[in-house]
């Protein structure tokens, strides 16, 4: 008896996490750091105009509750609601991403360039002027 337990028991298990684990990868899949080039199409040419038309209309409703929203004290929620979302959404992420930011290539790459720039004002700097040691003084 208690072998046929045990045995449902694990036969249980094992489909659980047979069921499971295609939504696992399903959901790793769908974080997508480097989209193709059929999403960079799409997010250029829908998306995009879409979402720029959204922040002008979310300007133009946030421009006319403004009244309503300042006497509430909620003007920097509406703004943000109606401006800033469909705006970061647009601009700020990178074409065919879902997610708006930076992703972690722009960052490093940020910081490769920042490492690149200063080193050469560095070199710039010591070409211009260079060291001059206690040893160069009477």
């Amino acid at each position: 008896m208690k072998i046929k337990q045990g045995a449902r028991r694990a036969t249980t298990a094992l489909m659980i996490g047979c069921l499971l684990l295609p939504q696992a990868l399903w959901a790793q899949s769908s974080i997508d750091d480097s989209p193709n080039e059929f999403a960079m199409v799409g997010d250029l040419l829908v998306a995009r105009p879409i979402g720029a038309v959204m922040t002008v209309g979310g300007a133009a409703v946030w421009l006319v509750s403004l009244p309503f929203t300042l006497m509430a004290g909620h003007a920097g929620e509406a703004a943000e609601t109606l401006m800033l979302g469909p705006a970061q959404a647009t601009f700020w992420r990178c074409l065919g991403c879902r997610n708006t930011g930076y992703t972690g290539k722009d960052t490093a790459q940020n910081e490769r360039n920042a490492a690149k720039q200063e080193a050469e004002e560095q070199a710039a700097l010591e070409e211009k002027h260079p060291y001059v040691g206690p040893s160069d003084f009477p």
